[in-house]
Order: structure tokens, then C-alpha cells, then sequence
């Protein structure tokens, strides 16, 4: 379900900032020897929502493509959180890379001190 209103925008776009955000990681610090394009994507502007240009590996980047079509598309409303979501619709090969995406990335944010992250994980 597209935005509607300014509070669902937000929402939106904070969703898709943490999205990117755990997928850079994950590319950066997982993939080192693969080499990196710059993402962009036809349905939003990862440099406003990042507030900088992303480089994702091909694997990265397929993925969060399909993690940002798939929570902009979204007929939640409103939305859960993924895990406790009745409908998955992520593609299996999709949800089991991006459950293992999100594992590592978050223990990094949070053993690197971002408690903030860790609490967008439990709720």
C-alpha cells in the first residue's frame, strides 16, 4: 500500500532507511572482495532516505531491491513487523538471505553501541 498520508510517508521512509542501512552493512563488512556498484532504485531515492550514495555487491543489491518493493507494496495497515506478519511475501530464497542480513547486522549495531536498532528488531 502506497503512503497516504504524511505519518505513513514517515514511517515509509524509516523503514526503508533501516532496510538500507542493515543491508550496507551486511555488503560491507561480509562481501569485501566483491566488487560494488552504486544502488539506485526507480521507486524511492536511497540517497534521502541514506543520506548517502550506497554501493551494494549484484547479490546485495537484488536483495534490497526486492526487500523495497516488497515492504513499498505492502497491504498492511497497519504494518507489522515482518516475523509477525500472517502473510510472508517475500520469496523464500529472499526471506532466508534477509533473516541472515538482519541477524548480523543488528548484533553489529548493537554491539557497536545503536540500542535504537536493537529496538526496532524486538518491536
Amino acid at each position: 500500500m502506497q503512503p497516504t498520508t504524511p505519518k505513513q510517508r514517515k514511517q515509509l521512509d524509516h523503514d526503508l532507511a533501516i532496510l538500507v542501512k542493515f543491508v550496507d552493512i551486511y555488503c560491507r563488512r561480509k562481501h569485501t572482495t566483491r566488487q560494488r556498484q552504486p544502488f539506485e532504485f526507480g521507486l524511492c531515492d536511497i540517497k534521502e532516505i541514506y543520506g548517502r550514495e550506497l554501493r551494494l555487491c549484484p547479490s546485495c543489491k537484488k536483495l534490497l531491491c526486492h526487500a523495497i518493493t516488497k515492504r513499498t507494496h505492502c497491504p498492511m495497515d497497519p504494518k507489522p513487523a515482518c516475523k509477525h506478519c500472517p502473510e510472508h511475501c517475500y520469496h523464500p530464497k529472499y526471506r532466508q538471505q534477509i533473516r541472515k542480513v538482519m541477524a548480523y547486522s543488528g548484533r553489529h549495531l548493537v554491539l557497536t553501541g545503536r540500542l535504537d536498532y536493537l529496538l526496532h528488531l524486538l518491536f
